[in-house]
């Protein structure tokens, strides 16, 4: 499964998210978008022009700021 997290590193809420996906052993690419200005205009463009993080691209499906019970639900089908 590929997933590439848009976050960064002062929000709780994609501290979280990583944290449950470090724990669960998932692999993924973690795009932080205060460094990489093409990222976060890519977090607004896919969030109807919101900049909301994290934001999850899963096999190409976007998923915004899911929680961790849905991110759970994601990863296990």
């Amino acid at each position: 499964m590929k997933i590439k997290m848009y976050s960064a590193n002062w929000c709780s809420d994609c501290i979280v998210a990583k944290n449950f996906l470090d724990d669960n052993k998932v692999l993924y690419e973690l795009i932080d978008i205060t460094k990489d200005p093409a990222a976060s205009e890519y977090v607004i463009k896919v969030n109807g022009g919101k900049r909301i993080i994290p934001t999850f691209d899963i096999e190409g499906k976007i998923y915004t700021n899911p929680g961790i019970v849905e991110l759970s639900k994601i990863i296990t089908q």
